[in-house]
């Protein structure tokens, strides 16, 4: 259960969420994503209330989760031209190549889900965000299955990603890549912020998470 947050996320900048397993951060990912309603209080996206069947949140708010959202008969290619697609991005086959090398998934464009490793299915998930149009970018534990060259490609990625006014939330358990990534971090614990601040100011070894997620 989470307790009462108050939360802005602005243009350009990137709030991490950190906390042990059960604290609540995919809940309040979730709530973010306008997936599941709180309770009390609501979440707004550009002065309207969020939710995800809004044509205009689905159109400006990208959401990378569960590898359980990838097709089994698609190819990486053909995962990145449907979700092209469905934005309207028109002339999409160089912008596509382009996500590919990013991710290094251009050797494996004609592989199906099943033939790519953990890593690589994170990276699809990744693409899939990045091939899109998106305003507003969440990001459910993304380090999960990366190695350490991976994770900092996705916090460089997370920084080239706010330098173009995009906004992103990061639930995360890697204290690392908070540092790299975020501007501001917020530790839960027990669905309630028990530190909010800079990134070294909150993950410090005496601090809440002991300096570790």
């Amino acid at each position: 259960m989470l307790h009462p947050i108050d939360l802005t996320l602005d243009a350009g900048e990137c709030v991490a969420v950190l906390g042990h397993n059960g604290s609540g951060k995919s809940t309040l990912l979730r709530i973010a994503a306008g997936r599941d309603t709180p309770t009390t209080g609501q979440v707004e996206f550009d002065g309207a209330p969020m939710d995800e069947n809004d044509p205009r949140v689905r159109a400006r708010v990208a959401v990378v989760g569960d590898t359980a959202a990838c097709y089994p008969d698609l190819t990486v290619r053909e995962h990145l031209r449907l979700v092209a697609t469905a934005h309207g991005v028109a002339d999409a086959g160089e912008w596509i190549d382009h996500v590919l090398a990013d991710r290094r998934l251009d050797g494996h464009a004609d592989a199906v889900p099943s033939a790519l490793s953990s890593g690589q299915l994170q990276s699809l998930l990744l693409a899939c965000a990045l091939v899109r149009p998106r305003d507003l970018l969440l990001l459910d534990e993304p380090e999960q299955r990366l190695d350490p060259d991976a994770r900092r490609r996705l916090a460089d990625l997370i920084a080239a990603e706010t330098a173009d006014g995009v906004g992103v939330l990061l639930v995360t358990h890697h204290a690392e890549l908070a540092r790299r990534a975020a501007g501001r971090a917020l530790v839960l614990r027990d669905g309630q912020v028990v530190a909010d601040g800079a990134p070294d100011d909150v993950l410090t070894a005496d601090g809440p998470l002991g300096g570790e997620a």
